[in-house]
């Protein structure tokens, strides 16, 4: 007889020892093979590209890259890919940008282990799983809050991918030159990202940019991220 075959999965966590934890829970499961492990944006990205896992288990606090904007990038590359976001916001915001961005559940990182695993393999199925205190932001609703891509009628929907990176590195505290390097492109490129965020933000300074994206949840408050 066939032995049926595994569900694949990748971890995108920054904290070690929750990722350790993530892994472990995970390891007793007979139908379930973590496949990646992943602890910022940047390398949630690489890794599915190639790794290719049937479902990524993404946190959305994450350095260089956030998990929102992960999750944007490897659906564009990859739309087969089932991402199962766990987060510890609960916020209404997170949940729908989530959605909106083709996320197919959401889990409060406060009452995961009891449903990761079934979360794994529902979304697995091509079907939603959320955790009961977000359930109701995947319904569908608030469609005249997004456009006809499904993205959020925000500031924040104008920009592009790169502006949303360098967004995050410069609210993180990295210098012009520290992100050009990060990103391999040149000081004038990441300025001119800078002033094109200014612009389509009608912002004007670098602490004003820090405390949008503290406000739009792309970096958390009270600690800078080493974990868009």
């Amino acid at each position: 007889m066939k032995t049926p075959r595994r569900i694949t999965v990748l971890l995108a966590e920054d904290h070690t020892v929750v990722r350790e934890g993530l892994r472990r829970l995970l390891e007793v499961e007979s139908d379930i093979e973590v496949v990646g492990e992943a602890a910022n944006g940047r390398q949630a990205v690489a890794l599915a590209r190639k790794c290719r896992p049937a479902v990524i288990v993404m946190d959305i606090a994450m350095p260089l890259l956030n998990g929102l904007e992960a999750t944007r990038q490897i659906l564009r590359a990859l739309p087969g890919a089932k991402i199962l976001i766990l987060s510890a916001h609960s916020d209404d915001a997170y949940v729908e940008r989530a959605k909106a961005l083709g996320a197919a559940g959401y889990l409060i990182k406060q009452t995961s282990a009891r449903f990761l695993s079934a979360a794994i393999r529902e979304v697995h199925k091509g079907k939603t799983f959320c955790s009961p205190a977000v359930e109701r932001c995947f319904r569908p609703r608030l469609r005249e809050t997004l456009d006809r891509q499904g993205r959020p009628r925000t500031p924040a929907a104008r920009l592009s991918a790169r502006e949303r990176e360098v967004l995050q590195l410069i609210a993180e505290g990295e210098a012009t030159t520290q992100i050009a390097a990060g990103l391999g492109i040149s000081v004038k490129t990441v300025e001119k990202h800078r002033d094109h965020l200014m612009r389509k933000l009608d912002i004007h300074d670098t602490a004003s940019l820090t405390r949008y994206a503290l406000a739009a949840g792309i970096i958390e408050g009270g600690v800078r991220l080493t974990i868009v």
